[in-house]
């Protein structure tokens, strides 16, 4: 009986000690919290000529990137970073200007889509039609998602999400 009892004893002791853990750094779904807003400064505009191409293209080489036009979406409302066993999920909630964006995608700030300074940088970006009128929230409501590798989530330690007015960011 006095066994039972001991060990009535220690287990619970051991179970109440697990609650401690949970807004530890040590659990798996603390590794990245709830995301925080903060306002972008306004792009500057370069000078460029658009009459004139970088590269031209010949009969022979052909300039085959592909060249989408999309501009960044008004505001970041909600990001959302989603554990998988391979890796994680960038959710994204962003607000256009407009009704009718469409052709919504998580653009990277780096082509090799590797964190700078372990900071993983990400543009929202959508075709967004001008001749739209504003319309309502649900409307202009849009979402985009990208899948990270577990390597690419090591070197990280914060993503970022920016827009056209403000960005969001997440960090362990």
């Amino acid at each position: 009986m006095r066994i039972l009892l001991a060990l009535t004893m220690v287990s619970s002791m051991a179970l109440a000690g697990c609650g401690g853990l949970r807004g530890s750094r040590v659990n798996p779904a603390n590794w990245f919290g709830k995301s925080q807003s903060r306002p972008v400064a306004a792009a500057s505009a370069e000078t460029v000529n658009p009459l004139i191409p970088e590269e031209e293209d010949s009969i022979f080489r052909r300039n085959k990137a592909e060249v989408y036009d999309g501009t960044p979406v008004d505001q970041i409302t909600d990001l959302r970073i989603e554990r998988t066993s391979d890796g994680a999920i960038i959710r994204v909630i962003g607000l256009s200007a407009h009704q009718g964006a469409f052709d919504v995608r998580l653009v990277p700030d780096d082509k090799d889509e590797r964190p700078v300074n372990g900071v993983l940088s990400y543009k929202l970006l959508a075709l967004q039609p001008q001749t739209q009128p504003p319309g309502s929230q649900r409307a202009r409501t849009v979402q985009a998602a990208q899948f990270i590798s577990t390597q690419t989530l090591d070197q990280a330690r914060t993503i970022t999400v920016t827009g056209a007015r403000n960005a969001r960011s997440s960090s362990r």
